[in-house]
């Protein structure tokens, strides 16, 4: 009776119920979700953002800062597993299972504390920190995070407060401690940028095609008056060199 006059605990037993009317292919996805599948994917996710920040940055300084980002994103998340070792210990929640009866316990049962999820903190630290570096798959990101917490319940290993404890902890030490730790290794991106062997992990630039199709766009973009009145003092053929692809456009393209 106690059991429903807790939102935390009703809550639970409106997830975790709907595994008992679910297909069985519903549940062994959600199993996977909720222990491998979205690390899996927020990997992916943090590969794509490299690949593009390294590729699209202007200038290799703005790639430096970016790497720096991207080295932090998994820091962040061991950092954030650390910090939750004390307050597990400190709030000492036992498993729903542990003090509920009827819940549909889908994966092996573990004897370890369950405030806060560690799961939701590793997944929120690794999606805040793609986001700091690319806003759309860090958008991505932190809904594979929401997903694996709704998961975790769904799961009966979890309770609701557990994974939003869990979502808020790995947010939190992913954007509050960023400014130290991107100050700190920001030198060591920078020294990765200006090697020789290393240097395309940081920053490749946009290839010579993207650079000339930036130079076209901007010339397509120039003023009618502008470019009338430099025909009319005497140096027409400067923009039709540059639309031709002339010595400006190779400087921006190298």
């Amino acid at each position: 009776m106690a059991v429903w006059d807790d939102p935390d605990v009703d809550l639970l037993y409106e997830i975790n119920g709907l595994a008992e009317s679910a297909p069985g292919w519903a549940d062994r996805t959600m199993q996977f979700v909720g222990q491998y599948g979205v690390f899996a994917g927020l990997a992916l996710l943090g590969i794509l953002a490299w690949w593009r920040v390294g590729r699209r940055k202007e200038t290799r300084e703005e790639a430096v800062a970016a790497f720096a980002g991207l080295m932090w994103t998994p820091l962040a998340a061991g950092v954030a597993l650390l910090v939750n070792i004390p307050i597990r210990g400190l709030v000492q929640r036992p498993r729903p299972f542990v003090e509920h009866k009827g819940l549909d316990v889908l994966v092996r049962r573990v004897d370890d504390f369950s405030f806060v999820s560690d799961h939701s903190t590793l997944a929120m630290a690794l999606a805040v920190g793609i986001f700091m570096v690319h806003r759309r798959y860090g958008l991505l990101g932190i809904l594979l995070a929401v997903l694996v917490g709704f998961s975790r319940v769904y799961l009966g290993v979890h309770y609701p407060t557990d994974v939003v404890g869990g979502l808020a902890l790995g947010a939190a030490v992913a954007l509050l401690l960023a400014p130290v730790a991107i100050w700190v290794l920001t030198p060591l991106a920078r020294s990765l940028a200006r090697s020789t062997r290393a240097g395309a992990i940081v920053w490749v630039g946009p290839t010579r095609h993207e650079a000339r199709e930036k130079v076209t766009s901007a010339l397509r973009e120039e003023p009618v008056e502008q470019a009338s009145g430099a025909s009319d003092s005497g140096s027409g053929t400067e923009p039709a060199q540059r639309r031709r692809g002339g010595p400006d456009d190779s400087d921006l393209a190298a």
